[in-house]
């Protein structure tokens, strides 16, 4: 690679102090040299704290930023990113695995210059159990380990929107000047990644790396699992989180093409509203629905 721009991981830990030097290690690890690690531990109420300060002793030079109360991971993440100086910027969990050729391939993406105005790549992962069995690939692969059915790159705002695509968030890697030009993460929200891929995806290229790049380790409670439990008031959170970032895109919208890709959202969301008993929520999407189809 010509050329070697800075790298900055910020390491987002919560309750992770099992898996959290695996994961710091595997940035380390990494093929490619040029890369700044920031970690941030958000209030953790297990042994994290420790557990990461100790591993600081080998590597004095890694700011480590430890929040005295629990902020959530949008807020926690602007703030170390207010730290960083990489051109291009993951956000890792502390408890998933970069694997060695993870930023070089990310990077080489980024630089190729067959598609223009890249804001975000995305790769596969491997899911493993958290004693690293192999479970499944986010994206089924064949025999030769490549995407069985290949997610598109480009401008996928409408796949995104409508559901029609779900990124692998685990294995993306971000631009500084996209980042900072769509003002970080929404930190109102309950959640990151579904807000910023649809602020990305309408204004910039989104490209698939068809390369397994990460081990994502599937934990009880883990945040994908909280999005369907009936009567949960953190579920209702989530999803309400959904809803704002939904009306979000009703304005972003420029075609009757994508308004009919956000409605098939729409209903999807209703539906889980229903399975999740939070009516509140299916009577603000049906309203929202009646305005999108007679405004």
């Amino acid at each position: 690679m010509q050329s070697k721009p800075l790298v900055t991981v910020i390491c987002m830990c919560y309750n992770h102090s099992e898996f959290v030097i695996e994961s710091l290690n595997s940035v380390l690890d990494q093929n490619y040299s040029n890369i700044e690690l920031i970690i941030a531990d958000d209030a953790s109420t297990d042994d994290s704290k420790f557990v990461i300060e100790k591993w600081l002793l080998q590597h004095p030079q890694i700011p480590f930023i430890i929040n005295s109360k629990n902020l959530g991971n949008n807020k926690t993440f602007n703030n170390a990113f207010k730290l960083s100086e990489g051109e291009y910027i993951i956000d890792l969990a502390a408890d998933d695995i970069l694997l060695p050729n993870c930023i070089e391939k990310q990077l080489t993406a980024f630089l190729s210059p067959t598609c223009q105005n890249i804001g975000m790549v995305y790769g596969n992962a491997e899911l493993i159990s958290c004693d690293k069995k192999h479970l499944e690939y986010y994206y089924p692969v064949n025999e030769f380990k490549k995407a069985s059915s290949c997610p598109p790159s480009g401008d996928i705002y409408s796949s995104v929107i409508g559901y029609r695509q779900y990124i692998c968030s685990v294995s993306s890697m971000l631009k500084r000047e996209t980042f900072i030009a769509l003002d970080g993460y929404d930190d109102t929200l309950a959640f990151e990644d579904l807000d910023y891929w649809f602020r990305c995806a309408r204004n910039y290229n989104i490209v698939f790396i068809d390369e397994i790049l990460v081990q994502k380790r599937v934990v009880q409670n883990s945040l994908g699992s909280m999005f369907r439990r009936r009567m949960n008031p953190h579920t209702n959170k989530l999803n309400h989180s959904i809803y704002l970032i939904v009306k979000k895109a009703i304005v972003m919208n420029k075609t009757k093409e994508e308004d009919k890709e956000l409605l098939h959202r729409i209903h999807i969301e209703m539906d889980k509203a229903v399975r999740t008993l939070n009516l509140p929520l299916l009577i603000q999407y049906i309203s929202l629905e009646l305005k999108m189809r007679f405004s």
